[in-house]
């Protein structure tokens, strides 16, 4: 049987599928491969989100060395729901992927896009997968490095600098968390998460172990583009290759946030480590400014991506928000957010890659008009925009009442106010892109176009789908998040 091989072997074929690649140097074949494992990853994770929901925890040890003298692979219901939104856009982004790579990328390095993308995707799933602290940060460095390489494949020249200043940034938040990484293994003596969070009661009044969690908590936070650590993601989401775009928009940010959920609440065990040290409070600020802050900047940028990069910044405010509430609320807005903010910025960026497919630009003045000439691409674009909001009926709202019961519950009325507040000025600058798409006479530009490949308009219309669907029935979602919340946290159903 395979399924219980499943967790290694999520981790392990796109790994070995990478150099495979490398070696063919064939475009299309390393398309085709792309195809067949991003898909066979997604059915894998759905069997293991099943097998999760019907069986408990699952847990896998490498090499048959138990857990914690060997690393140890334990998927719970917030890994599996991750990993099942970072296979799915996986599959969908590698599906759209084909024809801007194609136009975007020189020819002779087409065949390196895909075997960065499965390296990428790799590091992507590891995260989510094992329990083993030393071990996520080897996949963290995975991820990182490859998407060092996506940014950078891109004709754009300004594309080598947003890779160089994302490499450096990067390279400095690894540094913090390997370094927390350390203290805690010199205190304990153990890397697996499970018996980190059995040992570190009894050490937790030691300065060493305050300091860990705080190089831990600033290095996460910086791979997480938390404000004021936002200085790579602007350039990073702007001048990449639009199918990097949509790949890093939706999964990096998002598998960030998962390991800073999963080292504060499984590891130093969340409410437990509040009280002796307020990271929660700091959480909460910097959560705040960047849902403030980035949609402030957003509002007047007149390139779509820069906007949408700004966007995201703001977006990631309610995940830190929400997990330093220390309830079960809260983190259930940030456990859904992972896959809400997953799905509609990859909508986004799907819309704004087909777009610059026909028009060759994304700045507003250039493509006002287009939704007249691209009614597909239009209408997904507001679906985006809508949930980006968090208008009723579309998965925005579902993260902002999550968070809006977290913060009531606590009687943090500010807190509330900031969230309705940024849901007002996303309305302003998602106005923006809608005025240029539907209500701007046509610039030169957008004469005479017509609608993307249907290549890329078959991934943005599932994705289109999947926002309508989980905007107007949250349920599922919203029940898997509140139950990995309460495991979290610690309380019963």
């Amino acid at each position: 049987m395979i399924t219980p091989h499943l967790p290694i072997l999520e981790v392990v074929l796109p790994l070995v599928s990478a150099p495979i690649c490398l070696i063919l140097r064939s475009a299309v074949v390393a398309w085709w491969m792309a195809v067949a494992l991003t898909w066979a990853a997604f059915a894998g994770a759905l069997m293991l989100l099943g097998e999760v929901l019907n069986a408990g925890p699952i847990t896998y040890a490498l090499g048959g060395w138990a857990a914690p003298w060997g690393i140890e692979y334990r998927i719970d219901l917030l890994s599996a729901f991750v990993l099942v939104t970072v296979t799915a856009i996986g599959s969908l982004a590698i599906l759209f992927a084909r024809a801007p790579v194609a136009r975007e990328i020189p020819a002779d390095r087409v065949y390196l896009f895909y075997v960065m993308y499965l390296l990428s995707f790799t590091g992507l799933l590891g995260i989510a997968v094992t329990g083993d602290a030393f071990n996520l940060f080897v996949f963290l460095e995975i991820t990182s490095l490859s998407a060092y390489v996506l940014i950078s494949l891109g004709s754009d020249r300004r594309a080598l600098t947003a890779a160089f200043r994302y490499l450096i940034m990067g390279t400095i938040g690894a540094t913090f968390y390997i370094i927390g990484v350390g203290m805690m293994y010199m205190m304990t003596g153990t890397l697996n998460m499970a018996d980190l969070a059995a040992r570190l009661p009894g050490v937790l009044h030691l300065r060493t172990i305050d300091m860990a969690l705080a190089f831990i908590t600033v290095g996460l936070s910086l791979k997480l583009a938390v404000f004021p650590l936002h200085f790579w993601l602007p350039n990073a989401y702007t001048h990449a290759p639009s199918a990097v775009s949509v790949f890093l928009a939706a999964t990096s940010t998002k598998i960030a946030a998962y390991a800073l959920i999963r080292i504060i609440y499984t590891v130093f065990g969340g409410p437990a480590v509040f009280a002796p040290m307020p990271i929660d409070e700091m959480l909460l600020g910097f959560g705040m400014l960047s849902m403030i802050a980035a949609s402030l900047v957003a509002m007047f940028q007149d390139n779509m991506k820069r906007l949408l990069a700004y966007s995201s910044i703001s977006q990631i405010g309610y995940m830190v928000v929400g997990l330093s509430l220390g309830n079960v609320e809260g983190l259930a807005a940030s456990i859904v957010h992972i896959f809400n903010h997953a799905m509609m910025k990859a909508l986004l960026f799907m819309a704004v890659g087909c777009v610059f497919y026909r028009v060759g630009s994304v700045r507003l003045a250039d493509i006002a008009g287009f939704a007249r000439r691209m009614p597909i691409t239009g209408a997904a674009l507001l679906v985006g925009g809508f949930s980006l909001i968090g208008t009723p009926l579309s998965i925005g709202f579902v993260t902002k009442w999550f968070l809006l019961e977290g913060a009531l519950e606590k009687g943090w009325w500010p807190v509330a106010a900031i969230v309705i507040l940024s849901g007002l000025l996303a309305l302003v600058y998602v106005w923006r892109i809608v005025e240029a798409a539907y209500f701007r006479a046509p610039a030169p530009a957008v004469e005479g176009i017509r609608e993307a490949p249907a290549i890329m308009l078959a991934p943005l219309l599932i994705l289109a789908a999947i926002n309508i669907f989980f905007g107007i029935d949250g349920t599922l979602t919203g029940d898997l998040s509140i139950a990995a919340a309460q495991a979290l946290v610690g309380t019963s159903p």
